[in-house]
């Protein structure tokens, strides 16, 4: 995400690379340069030259450590003051009232329906909540069953009047009923329309003024740029929205919307989603956000990602069998889809300082464990137990149910057979072990 705006930034801090000293004019020409990315960056004008206004401001008034260089001194400003623009620090949904009402409102195709069924999901798993989803949207072809599939797949009930085109009617039963049955927080999902009207803006005023919502949470494509901002401040002249939600976020280049909102509206960005995966959905941190704009990657998120995925007891049996050899291609199925469970694999690598840039042209499919996953699983189980079983005529029969080569099956065995020797040295002698491979005395 953002990688035009990360280019362009990069490049305009190269104007102070090898300047010995921070000068009104080298800022002046950096803060030009700036200025420019974030407007091609479709970053509200006012908002850019705010921003900018502000960096030149910072940068001259700033003593400079003779161990900092300029170039670095101008990073470390522009990414104080973007975090800033962002919202600084992130801000928690309103989870009080007992339900917690939450109404999400946008327009149509922004992906309100599948929003409301990942933030269920969130509460659900992290948050211990027991939600309710309400299908709100009576004039969508398909969108009350849209909301009932995402609700199964999460094992989240999903409330609906069949027959009813009254969305006040239908949002206040959902009340009741989730007070009748314990259930904690009620996310109504709203009808949207191609465009801003009258009747839609009417429609959702009416519920919130039924309901009195705890949290109104605005959803909007971040790839729309300044028409999500101008849309965000229609629905908030109107609404008084409490959060803003950005989807779509892993294809967007650009980085309008993120940068320009908050300035905009006075509303945090409260959630990211990116991908259609009910798992991904992100708290927003403009302080991380700010790291990968400018290419530091982010590392808290990742290993946060991780930690989401980490079952201690799991891990303890699995450094057992790694130190007996006992590890099989059912742990590593099951690793493959923990890794899967973190997101987008191109996002993921990004996260991490450097990488992200190396990866830029590079086209990682989420897919890319689709033949391996293949692979085992046309295994028998006691072959995927047992790998030491695999002849000649285990792997033509493997190959061929899977819909791959014999090759492809070789390269797996020999890389899977490469990675259980590794783990099982480094688990068990670590450093010592590995010295003795490559011949070499260990550090003290």
């Amino acid at each position: 995400m953002f990688e035009n705006l990360t280019d362009r930034l990069e490049r305009s801090f190269k104007i102070l690379k090898g300047e010995g000293k921070i000068t009104e004019i080298n800022v002046a020409e950096t803060v030009k340069e700036i200025r420019k990315a974030l407007i091609e960056a479709d970053v509200n004008f006012k908002v850019a030259k705010t921003f900018t206004d502000e960096v030149k401001r910072k940068a001259l008034g700033m003593n400079v450590l003779n161990a900092i260089k300029p170039g670095q001194l101008m990073v470390k400003v522009v990414h104080d003051e973007l975090a800033t623009l962002m919202g600084g620090k992130a801000t928690e949904i309103n989870l009080t009232g007992n339900p917690s009402v939450i109404l999400i409102a946008g327009l149509q195709g922004s992906g309100k329906t599948t929003f409301s069924a990942k933030l269920a999901n969130h509460l659900k798993n992290k948050k211990g909540k027991l939600p309710l989803l309400v299908a709100g949207d009576v004039y969508r072809p398909a969108a009350i069953e849209q909301l009932k599939v995402l609700g199964q797949q999460i094992n989240v009930p999903v409330f609906t009047i069949p027959g009813s085109n009254d969305p006040i009617g239908i949002a206040k039963e959902a009340i009741k009923q989730a007070k009748n049955n314990g259930q904690n927080v009620v996310i109504i999902d709203t009808a949207g329309r191609l465009a801003i009207d009258e009747e839609m803006m009417r429609e959702v005023e009416s519920i919130k003024k039924a309901v009195s919502p705890n949290e109104i949470l605005f959803v909007v494509d971040s790839m729309t740029g300044q028409d999500a901002v101008n849309t965000a401040k229609e629905f908030n002249d109107r609404l008084n929205f409490d959060g803003v939600v950005l989807t779509k976020l892993d294809g967007d280049t650009r980085g309008g919307a993120a940068l320009s909102i908050r300035a905009v509206v006075d509303k945090p960005i409260k959630f990211v989603s990116t991908g259609e995966k009910l798992e991904a959905l992100d708290i927003f941190h403009p302080d991380r956000m700010a790291d990968r704009i400018l290419g530091m990657g982010d590392i808290v998120s990742l290993v946060e990602k991780a930690q989401e995925q980490y079952d201690a007891e799991q891990a303890r049996e699995l450094h057992k069998k790694i130190l007996k050899d006992k590890f099989t291609f059912n742990d590593f199925l099951d690793q493959i889809g923990q890794i899967k469970k973190m997101g987008n694999l191109k996002d993921l690598a990004g996260m991490i300082p450097g990488v992200g840039k190396a990866l830029k042209d590079i086209d990682i499919d989420d897919n890319a464990f689709k033949s391996v996953e293949a692979i085992i699983k046309s295994m028998t189980p006691e072959e995927r137990e047992n790998p030491s079983l695999m002849n000649g005529s285990r792997r033509k029969r493997i190959a061929e149910g899977s819909g791959t080569s014999i090759a492809e099956v070789n390269r797996l065995l020999k890389q899977f057979d490469d990675m259980r020797k590794l783990m099982k040295m480094v688990s068990g002698g670590g450093a010592k072990n590995l010295a003795r491979l490559m011949n070499q005395p260990p550090r003290r």
